[in-house]
């Protein structure tokens, strides 16, 4: 996938960084506490990993235009500013990064390969309805699997599941926005838009409380 920076809106961006490409970047920006987290990640992969969803942050908080504030993670895993202003999601795969903020409402992106796999694991994240429009095409699968994964990372909280609480509404390969919902939760119950992007073997998903 190609690196990519879009304005969503005037409080809103998203970016998708080449990681391979970040070696010579600095991270100045970076707060203390993030500077420390980051010291500390011995593996390499994860290291390039971690940098590139960083700038991808740095590049869309540029192009609102808004400070750079850090961030860290809660116990759910889920990552926040540390000013307390904003909303943010952080995804990777392989050699790719990406990043989602927006100024006042909750979000989630999510990055996946295109995989075989992923139709072999269906049943553990479809439900019967979208396994049935699904059928057996690879890339469909790859995004319902993204869609239900930006979904899950915009609420926010553990114990909801891919298959049980969130549903997809029909869709196909041209689709663009997908409609979807979390329900039977009693406290998480909404109603979301997926934007969808696929390019190469690579599908790219996000959505905005």
């Amino acid at each position: 996938m190609q690196t990519k920076l879009e304005k969503i809106s005037p409080l809103s961006a998203f970016a998708v960084n080449n990681i391979h490409d970040l070696h010579d970047r600095d991270l100045d920006f970076l707060s203390f506490r993030e500077k420390l987290s980051f010291a500390n990640i011995s593996h390499p992969q994860k290291r390039l990993e971690w940098k590139g969803a960083r700038l991808a942050v740095k590049s869309a908080l540029d192009l609102i235009p808004l400070p750079y504030p850090g961030f860290y993670k809660d116990s759910h895993g889920k990552s926040y500013s540390m000013d307390g202003y904003g909303h943010v999601s952080l995804s990777h795969c392989t050699h790719v990064a990406a990043a989602i903020f927006h100024r006042e409402m909750p979000v989630g992106i999510d990055l996946e390969m295109i995989r075989e796999k992923t139709v072999t694991v269906g049943h553990k994240f479809l439900q019967e309805a979208e396994m049935e429009f699904l059928e057996q095409d690879v890339l469909l699968h790859t995004i319902a699997w993204s869609a239900k994964e930006s979904i899950f990372k915009c609420q926010g909280r553990k114990g909801i599941s891919l298959r049980q609480h969130i549903s997809l509404q029909r869709f196909d390969a041209d689709t663009e926005v997908i409609k979807g919902r979390i329900s039977g939760t009693g406290t998480s119950d909404h109603h979301y838009e997926v934007r969808v992007m696929v390019e190469g073997d690579m599908v790219l998903t996000y959505t905005i409380w």
